[in-house]
C-alpha cells in the first residue's frame, strides 16, 4: 500500500503510528472528539486514530494489540487469550476510559474494570479513536481517561465479500466471512468471524516451565449485523447490532494446574434516525448495551460455584449539529439513560443529560489559524449527586514558523459507582461519583510533537478495608507525565515510528505509587515498502520499571519488579493481486520471559500466518 506522508500537524493530532493509512488528514473524520463527524484537522483535543490499514498491516488480533502502539497506553493482562485485560490510558485504570463500539457503551455495568477489553477482536473494524483527556463534557459518565471508540466497516457500494484465514502457535485458528450489498436505497452487511486457540496456562510457576501446565483455551465468536435504509434525499436509517459470544479457561489463585471457566454472551444495539437540512443536522438514537456473563469455579470447599452477572444500559437521546458559518458548529443534545443489574443484585439508576458544544475557526491570529472547542454537560441521576462537567481546547496552527502548532486542553469528568459497588454485601448506598480533572499542552514541529499532561482524580472510589465496603476515599490522586512522539520516512522506502512515555507521577491519595504502571515506556518501528506490493515490518516494546504486589500464602504482601523487558514482533504481507494477500508473523520475537501482572504468564514466541481475500 502507499504510505502516508505525514502533514505538518500530524504530530499535533494523532500521536500514534498512523502513517499506513492512505487517507490524508483532510480526509479522516473523526466523531468522538464533539459526538458528531468532523475532520481530524479541525479538532483540538488530542486525537489518535488506527486505520483498518494499520491494523492488516501490523497483524494485530486484537484491539488492546493495536492500541499498545499508542503512545500514553499501556497494556496488563491476567494471562493469555481471552484472561482480563486493562488498558491505562496515561496512567489511568481501565474503568476511567469510556470504550464505545459504533457509539454504544461498552464498559461492563456489573463489573469492576470497566471495558472487557479481553472479548474485543480487530476484525469488521473500520477505525479505532482514542481521545485522551476528561471527556465528560460531551459523553458524560466514565470518560475520565479518555474514550475509546470503535467503529466498524460499512457496506461499500455494489456487492461484496471478504474471508480470511489464519493459523498458528497454540493451535490457534481464526477464520471469518463479511458479505455486504449497497444500493442507493438500502445497505445490509453481516460479518463473522471465529478465534479459537488452546493457549497456554493464565498462571505462571516458578517451578515449571510453562509448556508442562494445562493449557487455558478460549474461544471468541463475534457477529455484526449492519442495516441502512434511504427513506428520501434528507432521512435515513440505520440499524447496527452486534453479538460476542465468547468461553475461555482461567487458572485460580495459586493453582495453575487447575481450570476455571468464564462464559461471556453480550449484545450491542443501536437504532439511528438521520436527518439533514439547510438549517441543521439531527441524529435520534435509541441504544443498548446487554452483558450477560458468568464464572463457574471450585470455591474453598472444592465445590463447584456458578457465578452470574447480568445487566443493562438502554440510552435514547437527540442531537442536532446547526453550523453557523463555513468554519463553525455548535451542537446540542440530549439523552436518557437507565443502567440496571438482574442478577443476584435487582437494582437500577437512571440518568438525564442535556449537553452542548462548538467549535469556531479563526483565520488571521497572528498570521495563522486558531480553532477553539469547547463543551459542557449537566447529567442528573436518581441515585446519586447530580454533575456538570465541560472541556475547552484551543490550538494555533502558525504561521511564522512553518510546521509549528501548539495546543492546549483542559476538562472535568466524573465515575459513577456500579451497582455491586453501591448494593452488594461489601457496597454502599452513600457513595457518590468520582471527580476528575485534566490539562495537557502540545508543541508540535513537523514530525516532531512533544506533550505534557497532568490529572488529578478526587473521591476515588475504592475498597476500604476498614469498613468492609467500598467508600470514596478523601484526598487527590495525581498523575503527570510527558509524552513524545516523532514518525518520518527516513530514507526512499523505509518508515521509522517512534513514541516514548514517561510518568513523572503516578501516586495514590496517600502519595503512594500506583501499582502496575510503568514510569518510561519505548515504542519503535521500521516499515519497508521497497519491494513491489511486500511490506516488511518490526517493532518493539520497552516497558521500564514497573511494581506490583505479590501476596503471600499468610496474606502478607511484598512489591516486586515486573518491568525491564523489551518485546519485539515481526510481520510481512504480500498482495498476490488485488483480491488476494498472504501474511505471517512472529511474535515476541526473542522469546523474551517477562509478566505484565505478577504471576500471570505471557506468550513465548509464537509463529502465525494467513490469507485474506475479497471476492
Amino acid at each position: 500500500m502507499t504510505t502516508k506522508q505525514l502533514s505538518l500537524i500530524t504530530a499535533t493530532l494523532l500521536f500514534t503510528q498512523t502513517a499506513f493509512a492512505e487517507e490524508t488528514l483532510e480526509e479522516i473524520t473523526v466523531v468522538s472528539p464533539s459526538k458528531s463527524p468532523q475532520s481530524l484537522n479541525k479538532t483540538t483535543a488530542n486525537v489518535s486514530v488506527i486505520t483498518a490499514a494499520d491494523i492488516e498491516e501490523r497483524g494485530y488480533t486484537t484491539v488492546a494489540q493495536a492500541l499498545n502502539s499508542i503512545a500514553g497506553i499501556s497494556i496488563t493482562q491476567n494471562g493469555g487469550p481471552g484472561t482480563t485485560t486493562s488498558v491505562r490510558l496515561r496512567g489511568m485504570d481501565s474503568k476511567r476510559t469510556l470504550v464505545l463500539i459504533d457509539g454504544v457503551r461498552y464498559n461492563d455495568l456489573t463489573g469492576l474494570n470497566g471495558a472487557p477489553f479481553e472479548h474485543l477482536m480487530v476484525d469488521n473494524i473500520a477505525q479505532i479513536e482514542v481521545v485522551k483527556g476528561a471527556q465528560s463534557g460531551v459523553w458524560g459518565a466514565d470518560a475520565s481517561a479518555g474514550v475509546i471508540n470503535i467503529i466498524t466497516k460499512k457496506a461499500k457500494q455494489g456487492e461484496h465479500g471478504a474471508f480470511h484465514a489464519e493459523g498458528g502457535s497454540f493451535n490457534t485458528k481464526r477464520y471469518g466471512v463479511t458479505l455486504s450489498k449497497n444500493t442507493d436505497t438500502y445497505s445490509v452487511k453481516i460479518a463473522h468471524n471465529i478465534t479459537k486457540t488452546d493457549g497456554f496456562s493464565a498462571l505462571s510457576d516458578d517451578e515449571k516451565a510453562l509448556d508442562t501446565l494445562e493449557d487455558d483455551g478460549y474461544k471468541n465468536t463475534t457477529t455484526v449485523f449492519d442495516l441502512g435504509y434511504k427513506i428520501n434525499e434528507t432521512n435515513a436509517l440505520t440499524l447496527q447490532h452486534t453479538i460476542i459470544d465468547a468461553k475461555g479457561e482461567y487458572d485460580t489463585f495459586g493453582n495453575p494446574d487447575g481450570i476455571a471457566t468464564n462464559t461471556t454472551n453480550d449484545r450491542f444495539t443501536s437504532f439511528n434516525f438521520h436527518h439533514v437540512d439547510s438549517f441543521n443536522e439531527v441524529n435520534l438514537y435509541a441504544k443498548r448495551s446487554a452483558f450477560d456473563r458468568s464464572y463457574t469455579a471450585p470455591n474453598f470447599d472444592g465445590n463447584i460455584t456458578t457465578t452470574p452477572f447480568r445487566g443493562a444500559i438502554n440510552e435514547y437521546g437527540m442531537t442536532s449539529k446547526i453550523p453557523y458559518s463555513t468554519s463553525a458548529f455548535v451542537l446540542l443534545g440530549a439523552e436518557y439513560k437507565k443502567f440496571e443489574q438482574g442478577d443476584t443484585i435487582q437494582k437500577d439508576f437512571d440518568n438525564k443529560s442535556l449537553f452542548m458544544t462548538s467549535s469556531h475557526t479563526f483565520d488571521g491570529f497572528m498570521g495563522g489559524q486558531t480553532i477553539l472547542s469547547k463543551s459542557i454537560r449537566y447529567d442528573s441521576y436518581s441515585t446519586f449527586k447530580n454533575k456538570t462537567t465541560f472541556k475547552i481546547g484551543l490550538k494555533h496552527i502558525h504561521k511564522a514558523i512553518e510546521g509549528f502548532t501548539t495546543s492546549v486542553n483542559y476538562g472535568t469528568a466524573y465515575n459513577i459507582p456500579s451497582l455491586y459497588q453501591l448494593y452488594s454485601p461489601y457496597g454502599n448506598d452513600a457513595l457518590n461519583p468520582e471527580n476528575t480533572k485534566s490539562f495537557d499542552v502540545t508543541l508540535a514541529y513537523k514530525d516532531l510533537s512533544v506533550t505534557y499532561f497532568d490529572t488529578k482524580i478526587e473521591d476515588m472510589i475504592d475498597y476500604d478495608m476498614a469498613s468492609s465496603s467500598y467508600n470514596n476515599i478523601s484526598g487527590t490522586s495525581k498523575i503527570s507525565g510527558l509524552e513524545v512522539a516523532y514518525q518520518k520516512n527516513i530514507f526512499e522506502n523505509i518508515l521509522f515510528s517512534f513514541n516514548y512515555t514517561h510518568l513523572f507521577k503516578a501516586q495514590d491519595q496517600k502519595g503512594d505509587d500506583l501499582k502496575r504502571r510503568t514510569a518510561d515506556n519505548a515504542k519503535i518501528a521500521l516499515d519497508y515498502y521497497g519491494i513491489t506490493d511486500l511490506h516488511l515490518g518490526v517493532d518493539a516494546q520497552y516497558v521500564g520499571s514497573r511494581t506490583d504486589t505479590k501476596y503471600n500464602p499468610d496474606f502478607t504482601s511484598v512489591d516486586v519488579e515486573t518491568g525491564k523487558y523489551t518485546v519485539v514482533n515481526m510481520t510481512a504481507n504480500y498482495k498476490l493481486n488485488a483480491d488476494l494477500e498472504v501474511y505471517g508473523k512472529v511474535e515476541n520475537l526473542t522469546d523474551e520471559e517477562y509478566q505484565t501482572v505478577y504471576g500471570y504468564a505471557t506468550s513465548p514466541r509464537a509463529f502465525y500466518a494467513g490469507v485474506r481475500a475479497k471476492f
